[in-house]
């Protein structure tokens, strides 16, 4: 089953398009990231399939209904975390669950989702005392207490903390895991590669990549050499201007040819390779020359 298909999706603001003609669909259970920079159009599709903004043109389904004139019922499968939210701050987190759980036909047990959002301990703790990571989780909360088929988040953890964002991640993980399907934004790419089956990259509302985040650090067709390099060690000239403080790291196509020199410098010099890694690119490597690439066609 597929809970989401766009298919020519165009969303214009006088003559400036937001959102140029792009297509993909999102099958039931999947994670789906939604990159690309400021500008891009990520919101404004959002705001499209969630049935906040009208298309220009093209078609969109989500769950089976133009999101534009879905009923109650269409509504109450659908979750929403958006870039910003105001909670209130007088009632308990539990108190705050439990009014949000009466307006669905089908709510999630409070228990339930208190233990999702690893909050149990402080389900009787009112919502203006708490942190802004455990708030976001609140938020998280109150997305999923409809039990939602399908599962809107917009930048969930833009300003948190290292420990707070691996919460939040813990808890989409594990929502996830239920069978909900969730389509999300995101500035951080080791969010999309943590959380997302796969990575759709808008560039100037143009749709420029879809694909698995393995399949994207692979798309690049180079690999990432890096080496530790100890003070005062002195590198052929050819890897020397790779060095970046103490580490030598770049990309290559010529993986053999770098590490036949690598490894000949290093016997002749009696210098260990300890440390050294090849790989593929990391997501963000690759997601960057995409957008800079696109940006240059534009």
């Amino acid at each position: 089953m597929t809970a989401i298909t766009v298919d020519g999706l165009t969303k214009y603001y006088g003559d400036f398009a937001a959102v140029d003609g792009i297509s993909f669909e999102v099958p039931d259970g999947q994670v789906v990231a939604v990159l690309g920079p400021n500008g891009a159009g990520k919101t404004t599709t959002l705001e499209i399939l969630e049935g906040f903004a009208e298309a220009t043109s093209g078609q969109v389904q989500v769950l089976g209904a133009n999101p534009r004139r879905g009923g109650r019922a269409w509504r109450s499968r659908i979750g929403l975390v958006l870039q910003s939210t105001s909670l209130e701050t007088e009632p308990t987190i539990a108190e705050l669950l439990t009014l949000f759980a009466r307006l669905y036909p089908n709510p999630r047990p409070i228990e339930e989702v208190l233990d999702l959002i690893d909050l149990t301990v402080e389900a009787k703790v009112r919502v203006g005392t708490l942190s802004g990571g455990q708030q976001r989780r609140v938020d998280l909360g109150l997305a999923m207490i409809g039990n939602p088929d399908l599962l809107f988040l917009d930048e969930p953890t833009t300003g948190l903390d290292p420990e707070a964002r691996r919460r939040c991640w813990a808890t989409i993980e594990r929502l996830n895991g239920s069978g909900t399907t969730i389509l999300l934004t995101t500035h951080y790419l080791d969010e999309a590669d943590k959380l997302a089956d796969r990575v759709l990259v808008l560039s100037a509302g143009r749709l420029v990549a879809d694909m698995t985040p393995a399949a994207m650090r692979a798309s690049s067709g180079v690999s990432l050499v890096r080496l530790p390099v100890p003070p005062g060690i002195a590198l052929p000239p050819s890897l020397a201007c790779h060095v970046i403080g103490q580490e030598l790291a770049f990309q290559t196509d010529q993986v053999v040819p770098v590490l036949t020199e690598l490894i000949s410098w290093a016997d002749r010099s009696g210098v260990g390779l300890t440390g050294l890694e090849v790989g593929p690119p990391s997501l963000e490597d690759v997601y960057l020359s995409i957008t800079r690439k696109d940006a240059v066609h534009v």
